[in-house]
């Protein structure tokens, strides 16, 4: 084969790689752009068509309705290729209680997280690892030979009474329990120890974003992880705590920043309960406001096909008490794959920039309309968790 039909195949080869990436990436700005559900106000089917209104889609007068009254709309890409179905779901307009009070959290894991296995020094001078292979970080350990454990403090008396014997551990993996078995090693000080770090609860400082007309409220924003793990934690109680902030680290290039605070972890204080750790947020009942020290204020559901670039406001406590600051919304994505990821906001306010440096974590976003920049609904919640800390982890 000839230098020249060489060099023109790969060109041909080059241009249709080009092709290729070009299609891709036109597709995922469409997939981004066109939402596969919305969310929607009953009365407002307009606002739908014009919002999925675009020059390489057209949208097929019949839909497909549910027992529940949702339907799908069917769009093709130049009237020809089938794209995707957009789920439509009408809902009645509520409003909220809108927060931005810090608040502090308690959290206990549904039985004992192993965040690794670890290896023992035996009494004989030798190293071994007897869980390594058999326990997997991320395992919660909920029962010891047939016995429930729910804390490090259970757990370490049921170690007390090891005698070299195989000990038996139902641990919870994913969705399953599973028996897994262990064979202790006695240590240098004659203790008999299974090599399993692990850690039972988390605490800390937290933003409330909402409480509903139910008594049901959300906070944080996304959810809560093991630092060492990364895997959303699986917990069995929790509490909402009254929170006193004390301290700001300043945000930067790289680091978040992020607010300091004080709990008291005790009935008196107690506003809430903890039922639900999900990646969007911890969600569980409220209490009450006690004492009148969190801050509430009625504002109307908004959905995200309804948030628009322009100005916003950031709502937080970063002084004991809860104030508006202003933003601006620079990006919408209305089908990130993360929907902690759907939009990015730039804070424009001086005196959050002069106090924080920018977004530090335990903050509340709601979106304005940009052609009056006056306040509308309540939007995604920007809130993230700050100062969440875990009991220190231990071997056993």
């Amino acid at each position: 084969m000839s230098r020249k039909r060489k060099y023109r195949r790969f060109v041909l080869w080059c241009l249709g790689l080009d092709l290729l990436a070009i299609g891709w990436l036109g597709y995922r700005y469409l997939d981004r752009k066109i939402p596969d559900e919305l969310h929607v106000a009953q009365g407002q089917n307009q606002d739908v068509q014009e919002l999925l209104e675009h020059p390489m889609l057209t949208f097929e007068d019949a839909i497909t309705v549910s027992r529940e009254g949702s339907y799908r709309i069917p769009c093709k890409l130049f009237g020809l290729i089938p794209f995707k179905e957009v789920k439509v779901i009408p809902t009645q307009s509520s409003q909220v209680l809108v927060s931005g009070s810090a608040v502090g959290i308690y959290m206990e894991t549904q039985g004992v997280l192993i965040i690794d296995t670890g290896e023992i020094l035996s009494e004989d001078g030798t190293t071994e690892e007897p869980a390594k292979n058999i326990v997997k970080p991320g395992d919660y350990i909920v029962a010891f030979n047939q016995q429930e454990v729910s804390t490090k403090k259970e757990l370490m008396d049921d170690l007390k009474n090891l005698d070299g014997e195989e000990v038996i551990l139902d641990v919870k993996r994913g969705e399953e329990t599973i028996p897994v078995s262990v064979t202790p090693v006695k240590d240098t000080e004659g203790e008999y120890k299974l090599g399993i770090w692990v850690r039972d609860d988390t605490q800390g400082i937290g933003t409330l974003t909402f409480v509903d007309g139910a008594g049901h409220y959300g906070a944080l924003g996304h959810g809560i992880s093991d630092v060492d793990t990364g895997e959303l934690l699986s917990i069995k109680d929790g509490a909402l705590y009254q929170a006193q902030i004390l301290g700001i680290q300043k945000g930067s290039n790289g680091y978040p920043g992020e607010l300091s605070g004080l709990i008291h972890y005790n009935e008196n204080n107690v506003i809430g309960s903890i039922t639900t750790n999900s990646k969007n947020g911890i969600y569980g009942s409220f209490n009450g406001n006690i004492n009148g020290n969190i801050e509430l204020r009625q504002m109307p559901v908004g959905y995200k096909q309804e948030m628009e670039i322009g100005s916003a406001s950031v709502y937080c406590s970063i002084d004991g008490e809860v104030q508006e600051y202003t933003a601006e919304i620079t990006k919408i994505d209305m089908n990130h794959e993360d929907t902690n990821k759907s939009f990015v906001i730039r804070i424009t306010d001086q005196r959050l920039l002069d106090a924080t440096g920018g977004i530090i974590q335990g903050m509340w976003v709601r979106y304005n309309k940009d052609n009056t920049g006056k306040p509308l609904k309540m939007g995604a919640s920007g809130a993230y968790p700050n100062s969440l800390t875990t009991n220190g982890k231990d071997i056993f």
